[in-house]
Order: C-alpha cells, then sequence, then structure tokens
C-alpha cells in the first residue's frame, strides 16, 4: 500500500506547551482557550464557512514531539500495561490525535476554541464537525475501563490544595507570572496527586515532588489535604551560575536554601 502523505493546514495555539501540561482529555480542560490557525493563501476562509454553528468541533491532529511509540503502555486509569490500540496514548505508530473542542467563534482564519487539550505547535490536519446523534453512543462499552479490579480511582478535583509560606514566597518571586504558576499546580495536584507513568510527580524523603515547566513543586499529602510546600527550579548548579536569565530560578534557589538554613 503507498504510504499516505499529510500536509498540515494550520497549527494549535494553546497553553499547554510541554507534554506533561496537556489534560489527559479536554472534558477536564474546563476554561482552557486557544486557537486553530489555519494557513493563509489556501481558501480555508471559505472552508470555514458555517462551521461556527456548531458548537463542538472535532480536531485531527499531529503528536510533533513524538518520535517513538510503544505497543503496550500504562495509561493513568490503569495499574497494568495495555495495547496501545486499546488506549488514547500519544504513542502511536502514526503520531495522529483526535480531540473534541468546543467553538468559541470564528475570525477569519482563526478558530477560537475552548476545552483544548492540545500542545502549543500541534499540526492540525482536518477539522470535522461534532454531531451528537452521530457521534456519541451512550451505551458503548468502556472495555477493560470497565474491570474495577484493575482500575484506580478516576482523577477528579477532590484534593484541596493550599500553599504553605515558603511557597508563597516563591510565587511572588515569580511576578507576572505567579497567578498562572498558582492556577497550574491547583489544577494539577487537585486532581491526582499521586505519582503515576504519565504524571511528573515523584516521591521524595520529605514528600513528593511536581515537575511543572521549568519548575519543581515540593508538596505533601494528607488525606485529601495537599500542602505545597516550596517552589525550586529545574535546572542544575552549573547552569545557573553560566546563564544570567535564570535569575529567578536563582532567586527560588536562594530562598529555599535559607529556609533549609
Amino acid at each position: 500500500m503507498d504510504p499516505l502523505v499529510l500536509h498540515p493546514i494550520g497549527y494549535v495555539e494553546s497553553p499547554h506547551r510541554v507534554r506533561a501540561d496537556a489534560p489527559r482529555q479536554g472534558r477536564v480542560a474546563t476554561g482552557v482557550e486557544g486557537a486553530l490557525v489555519l494557513e493563509p493563501g489556501r481558501g480555508f476562509e471559505d472552508a470555514l464557512s458555517d462551521l461556527d454553528a456548531f458548537t463542538h468541533i472535532w480536531v485531527i491532529f499531529g503528536f510533533h514531539l513524538n518520535q517513538t511509540w510503544r505497543p503496550k503502555v500504562t495509561p493513568p486509569r490503569s495499574r497494568v500495561k495495555r495495547g496501545v490500540f486499546a488506549t488514547r496514548s500519544p504513542y502511536r505508530p502514526n503520531p495522529l490525535g483526535l480531540s473534541v473542542v468546543r467553538v468559541l467563534g470564528v475570525e477569519g482564519l482563526r478558530v477560537r476554541v475552548a476545552e483544548l487539550d492540545i500542545l502549543d505547535g500541534s499540526p492540525i490536519y482536518d477539522i470535522k464537525p461534532y454531531i451528537a446523534w452521530a457521534d456519541a453512543i451512550p451505551a458503548a462499552g468502556e472495555g477493560w475501563l470497565e474491570a474495577e479490579a484493575s482500575r484506580p480511582e478516576d482523577p477528579g478535583p477532590r484534593y484541596r490544595v493550599r500553599f504553605a509560606e515558603l511557597a508563597e514566597r516563591g510565587l511572588a518571586l515569580l511576578g507576572d507570572d505567579a497567578a498562572k504558576t498558582r492556577a497550574a499546580i491547583e489544577e494539577r495536584l487537585s486532581i491526582g496527586p499521586t505519582p503515576h507513568a504519565y504524571r511528573r510527580i515523584k516521591k521524595t524523603p520529605e514528600g513528593y515532588r511536581l515537575g511543572l515547566g521549568d519548575l519543581r513543586v515540593d508538596f505533601t499529602i494528607d488525606g485529601e489535604d495537599v500542602e505545597v510546600r516550596a517552589l525550586r527550579t529545574g535546572y542544575r548548579g552549573k547552569e545557573l551560575r553560566k546563564r544570567p536569565e535564570l535569575e529567578t530560578h536563582r532567586a527560588l534557589e536562594a530562598l529555599y536554601a535559607e529556609s533549609a538554613g
């Protein structure tokens, strides 16, 4: 069979910059907005006619940061590895993704969307309307997800997240990025603060550590209460010393060292 050559029709503008930042599904990306930006000079203005009459659309896109695929993966809601074709893992033989997003409006070649779970810069290959009577099958089976013995509790915003004084001081060092960072930490930890193959969370001697972009967030768990203890840098000491633009990260480490000493 001859290979199929796909040409992107545009790209995604998204607040999700790295893979670990993207929600598992668009339905848990409440309030996350972005845009589908189509290429000029290809007649796509006409192709977008009537799209704003639909509330939701399918987006076929590329997992552009993935170079390999895995026959078996461990999904967020499984304790064991599953065949990749029985999951929605991004590590696939052909790195194609399929997401449903909510349409906010169409402005020229930009489609403003919400409930966005796609990474920034992802190539777009096609857009199709979501039609409930054809696309929603309420009685559909859920395969291995129905086997409760192998299924951990579904993540949900049930954990209460609070910030200790040291963490608040660390946030203050981030300036204009403080509010966005706080919201990202709260969103990530409120739905599931324990380690998993797909989360950038690991156990430490003092508790747990979340990787959030180039930051590291130390926290502890007590029942359903999560306390964020401190914000630290993800850069090594050598990088901190050599790169002048990392002043904020040096300040974070100095603050942490002061508290530890």
